[in-house]
């Protein structure tokens, strides 16, 4: 039962370091699944969608953390 424990609270912290990488592919999902079931927009489509949406997210936080590691000048 430790085990369990110790990988759920890891995957907690792992979720919770970058809550803007987690709240941005999250959206992502969702814009996905609300326009493939709200729309007649094709499952593919969706699905490109939904890839360019978490390439997107996780080149900003990329980006966000470069520039936060960024020697100061």
């Amino acid at each position: 039962m430790s085990i369990l424990k110790d990988v759920l609270a890891e995957l907690l912290a792992m979720f919770a370091a970058d809550a803007r990488l987690s709240a941005g592919i999250l959206a992502s999902v969702l814009a996905a699944v609300l326009l493939i079931d709200l729309t007649d927009l094709p499952p593919l489509a969706g699905g490109a969608l939904l890839l360019a949406g978490c390439i997107l997210v996780l080149v900003l936080s990329v980006r966000r953390e470069a520039r936060r590691r960024a020697p100061k000048s």
